[in-house]
């Protein structure tokens, strides 16, 4: 599951980490904050008693060199004790502008630059590399820590393909199952078969609400995922996955959201049958994003789908004897 907010306090955490621990659900997840910063977030949450597995999705390149985000990582998976899901990401080119002075000429080439050296740097070795953004002659020396598992940020097909060479996990947001089966997992496939090595898995980010009487989904659509909806690169994702945004409204695109799979919304059997869809398209982790919910109706409200989504997939799987 996804913490559902920007936590200000640790304690505003911990519910989400108790209910990772306490039900089926298999890790906690945490998307890029300028406010609590995820590392340390749940570094605090294991330092009050929650070492549950954690994944992070996905921390922003721009931010630190690859030799401090090793070091976050590793030391991320020692405070918990658990495995990490470290995913990465180089951010829009409005954000690499701001922070480096220009955007990367080549999004592909800064991104595989940056995962060898965090990659050499957690094995143990020494790491002599020089790249057109990233450099590294250092290293952090062999540690004994749980396993950290590589992730990178995908929603098209040159990055999927890139993560099929150089990742672990492919983490996706806001991708129709179909995109992901017809799309995502051919080119991860192409570009491992290119590097010789297994295929990665994928973890899908997939936002979610209850359907209930007073609940519109354009309103949970635009509370969870209006800011993406206008990214040209979330855009031309949605466009090669068949949903053209391109002339309709706020609240009609919301809805084509809905409707097209990419928004989970409706009652509890419609939003089992949606999961099983990204189940039977190949993803290996899902995350329940309950964030629109959260933003209009509070992190109560939040909880309350989460216990309900959980026990029903729970029980789905139980009836199907998985």
């Amino acid at each position: 599951m996804l913490v559902p907010f920007l936590p200000r306090r640790t304690e505003q955490v911990l519910p989400f980490a108790a209910l990772v621990e306490w039900t089926g659900a298999a890790r906690l997840w945490q998307g890029q904050s300028l406010l609590m910063e995820p590392f340390q977030t749940f570094s605090a949450v294991a330092g009050a008693g929650f070492r549950v597995p954690t994944g992070l999705g996905v921390t922003l390149m721009p931010l630190r060199h690859p030799f401090e985000a090793a070091h976050k990582v590793k030391t991320l998976a020692m405070a918990t004790g658990k495995d990490v899901v470290a995913g990465f990401g180089p951010g829009a080119k409005t954000f690499q502008q701001s922070l480096l002075g220009a955007p990367y000429r080549s999004q592909l080439t800064a991104v595989r630059e940056y995962m060898t050296v965090v990659r050499g740097l957690l094995g143990g070795d020494p790491v002599d590399f020089d790249g057109t953004y990233y450099s590294c002659h250092a290293g952090m020396g062999p540690v004994m820590s749980p396993p950290v598992r590589l992730g990178l940020g995908v929603l098209r097909p040159g990055m999927a393909r890139l993560a099929g060479e150089v990742a672990d996990v492919a983490v996706t947001w806001l991708t129709p199952a179909a995109y992901l089966d017809g799309v995502v997992r051919p080119a991860m496939r192409e570009g491992a078969e290119s590097a010789g090595r297994s295929v990665p898995r994928i973890t899908a980010m997939v936002p979610v609400a209850l359907e209930r009487a007073d609940r519109d989904v354009s309103d949970f659509v635009l509370a969870s995922n209006s800011a993406h909806m206008q990214a040209p690169h979330y855009l031309d994702m949605l466009g090669k996955a068949g949903v053209d945004l391109s002339e309709l409204d706020q609240r009609a695109a919301a809805r084509r959201m809905a409707e097209s799979g990419a928004f989970l919304f409706g009652n509890i059997d419609q939003i089992v049958k949606g999961l099983d869809e990204y189940r039977d398209a190949g993803v290996d982790e899902i995350v329940l994003n309950l964030t629109g919910v959260c933003r209009l109706h509070g992190a109560n409200a939040a909880m309350d789908d989460l216990k309900k989504i959980l026990a029903a997939v729970g029980a789905d799987r139980r009836d199907s004897g998985e």
